[in-house]
């Protein structure tokens, strides 16, 4: 699926507020019922809740980046009148389950861009992102000045299901086996800095990049 808009980096001194979330999947019974097992009476129940949270946190003219399958539907009007009722700007990372990108009935001018990988700059964080996780990604081993990861990739499509659990396993591994920082001249952890930004781990309420790294911490402390 092309994107029609080109990516391009948030300028520096850019101050706006970015949340991002992953994996909505707006009008999708089975995932409600038995994928996700998310537990709501009705889609139409899921969807209302899942505008409600949104609404509850973004502000308009704040930016959200979306990253991938918004919506099951591949009527671009059904997700017109979705788009419509989130508040804030939209940037979508294009998932599977877009397909409704494809419908000349969808208003693109909803989006921002429309785009399957993009790089920017939130705050002192540099950010790869895309639907599909990448675990090998540009930046991954540039640090701060106090030898902090300084690049994060933030991803979903793996739901919370068996493939991220794999992913869980294969980043405490690669932590498990130092890298000679030569900055530092000490052998520090291999940076590997991979968040599952999937909306039922946020309660479908988006967050910022900060709010992201302090609930994947607490993922980590409760598995």
């Amino acid at each position: 699926m092309s994107a029609w808009y080109v990516s391009k980096q948030k300028e520096e001194g850019d101050n706006e507020l970015n949340y991002y979330i992953s994996d909505l999947h707006f009008g999708h019974a089975r995932l409600n019922e038995k994928i996700d097992g998310r537990g709501f009476e009705s889609t139409e129940q899921m969807d209302e809740y899942m505008i409600a949270q949104w609404n509850s946190r973004v502000k308009d003219g704040e930016h959200v980046f979306i990253l991938g399958d918004l919506s099951v539907s591949s009527q671009g009007e059904e997700v017109n009148q979705i788009l419509h009722r989130l508040k804030g700007r939209k940037t979508l990372l294009i998932g599977n389950h877009d397909t409704y990108l494809q419908d000349p009935a969808f208003d693109k001018g909803l989006l921002e861009q429309a785009v399957p990988y993009l790089e920017l700059q939130d705050g002192r964080y540099s950010l790869v992102l895309s639907h599909y996780p990448i675990l090998f990604y540009n930046g991954q081993y540039i640090l701060d000045q106090e030898g902090r990861p300084k690049t994060y990739m933030l991803y979903g499509h793996v739901h919370n299901g068996p493939d991220e659990q794999k992913i869980r396993e294969y980043l405490k591994d690669v932590r498990k086996h130092p890298k000679w920082n030569c900055v530092l001249k000490r052998e520090d952890e291999i940076p590997c800095q991979l968040i599952n930004c999937f909306c039922m781990f946020s309660d479908y309420i988006p967050l910022t990049l900060e709010e992201w790294i302090q609930a994947d911490r607490n993922r980590d402390r409760n598995q």
